[in-house]
This record gives structure tokens, sequence and C-alpha cells, in this order.
């Protein structure tokens, strides 16, 4: 009798350990802070279910939550300038996933678009983060884990406007308007050695070039190349995550400026800054303007204007 009673006490508390310490599904609050509509996307890896949403409409101002699936794996971006095309189908000047709907079921962004990564529950139970540049670049991203244990926690993205000082030769643009995207040099010149694909294959042949370095000097967690890992994927535990397009100066300057987060490089160079209104007509990589300041050189509220103007053309 006793055994009987030892032996149900032991199935109860495995089972009580068992329910507190399974992994529950995380949010993911996506946040429109662009002075635009914007159609986020979804994207499920392939050994990954599509999510009950794969695409939907986000007004200005305006914030979702979606909840993500235990393991879930996949990319999330943010589609502009969308409407109804001649045939009458919904259709986007960037980032635009093909399907002719909204929903995306399925289908991915078209570059350039700025894609934000994740693999949830990998590894020892780390989530695995990033915002990728290798695509090129359509909208400015942010991603913050919240509440999260383990890992660095780190937020990452790019803050930075990137398409009015985006180099002419990677330069998309709207009919009869301004730049709507930046490509990676992948995907305007299709060389092995820009792609890391053939003899470049590897991460000791596949090097940042030029371009690249463009998107790593402006944005300096984000992913700039294929084999820009080391600087690039952040960890967290069971986190929930805010995902932010076109963030404000003020979330950097109040929520990270003073943070130390443990992670390697900066969300924004202090060092070199873009003024993407100089280059209303496109720039060669090799005109670029670089503005270089200190901190004794360039008051705090110098800086934060600086980032108004690159951020707040959107």
């Amino acid at each position: 009798m006793m055994d009987r009673l030892h032996l149900s006490s032991t199935i109860v508390s495995l089972l009580f350990i068992s329910l507190f310490s399974e992994v529950n599904p995380a949010s993911f609050k996506i946040v429109n802070k662009c002075r635009h509509t914007i159609w986020p996307g979804f994207l499920s890896g392939a050994k990954t279910a599509q999510l009950p949403t794969t695409g939907f409409v986000l007004n200005p101002g305006k914030s979702r939550t979606v909840t993500i699936p235990t393991s879930w794996s996949g990319r999330l971006w943010g589609r502009n300038l969308c409407g109804q095309d001649s045939s009458g189908k919904f259709a986007c000047l960037s980032g635009d996933c093909g399907t002719g709907q909204i929903e995306c079921s399925g289908s991915g962004a078209k570059p350039p678009a700025t894609l934000a990564e994740f693999t949830l529950n990998g590894d020892r139970g780390l989530d695995f983060y990033d915002i990728s540049l290798v695509d090129g670049f359509n909208l400015p991203m942010l991603v913050v884990a919240k509440g999260g244990k383990g890992g660095n926690c780190s937020a990452t993205g790019c803050l930075l406007d990137l398409n009015g000082a985006c180099p002419s030769q990677l330069r998309v643009m709207r009919p009869g308007g301004a730049g709507v995207g930046c490509r990676s040099a992948c995907e305007a010149f299709g060389d092995p050695e820009y792609c890391c694909t053939g003899a470049f294959g590897t991460p000791d042949v596949c090097r940042p070039s030029a371009y690249s370095l463009f998107f790593k000097r402006a944005c300096p967690r984000a992913y700039s190349y294929a084999y820009d890992d080391v600087t690039s994927i952040y960890t967290c535990a069971g986190a929930d995550y805010v995902i932010i397009f076109c963030p404000p100066p003020y979330s950097s300057q109040k929520v990270f400026g003073a943070r130390k987060d443990g992670a390697l490089l900066p969300l924004v160079s202090k060092s070199m800054i873009y003024l993407s209104s100089v280059h209303a007509n496109g720039a060669s990589l090799s005109g670029l303007l670089q503005v270089q300041f200190t901190a004794r050189a360039a008051s705090s509220a110098m800086v934060l204007f600086l980032f108004w103007q690159l951020i707040f053309p959107l």
C-alpha cells in the first residue's frame, strides 16, 4: 500500500514538473511607427507549419500581437506601397510576396526586403534571432526581447532609413519617385563573390565586400552578408518579442542609450551617419557622404536631430 502511494506521489510530482517546465508559445507584438500603412508578412521555415495569419494590414501607430507556436522558425518582413494592380490583384512595390492577396500563404518577400528571422526553442532551449539585410533593405526594423532568460537577449535591428543613401548601383526606385529599396550586391550583380556561392561558398573565402560594409557600418548588429554570424545572431530563452517598423529616434536614445546589453556592436554606429536627404538622386558607393563625429564634437541634441532626419522621411 505504501509503495503504491509513493508511486502515485512520484507520478503526480513528475506531471507537475512537466506542466510548469513546458515551453509556452511566444507572442510577437508588431508595431507600425511608420508614417504610412505597412503590410507585415510571415513565412515559416521548411519544417515548420505556416501560422494562422501570414499577412495583414497595419495602419500607422497601430500594433497587433501574434501568438507564435513553440519551436517555430521563420521570418517576418514589412510590405510597403501596396494596393490593387491593373488586374485587380493585391500587389506591393516593396517586399511583395507575389500571391495577389494580403496573405502570403507560404511565399516569401521579393528582394530587397529587411527580414527579422527567428528560430524559437532551438539548441539548449534558446531562441535565435536576427535582422538580416542579406536580401537587401526596404524598411527600418527593431527587435526587442521582453522577459527572457539566458542568452544575451540583446535588441537588434537596422534603425536607419537606408533608401536615400543607397548606392546607385543597388537602389530600387518607384516609378517617377524616390527610392523604395536597397538591393544586396548578390541580388544586383549575381556574382558568386557577393552571393557566397560556388568557389566562394565557405566563410574563409567569402569575405565582406564594399557593398556589404555599407549596410554593416550603418546597422552594425544586422546581417550584412551570408557569413556575418558573429556580430549578427542573438539569443534569448522564454522571451516575447516586440518588432517595431520605422522605430523613432527615442527608441534607441531612451531605451538603449545607457543600456549595456553585452552585444559586441552598437545598434547604430556613432562614427558614421549617412545623410539620405543628400542623395535624393542616388549616389555611387565611393561618393557616399560620411559624417564623422565624436561625443566631444557633437551634442546629444545634434545626434538626435540627425537620427530624426534619417528615420522620419518615411
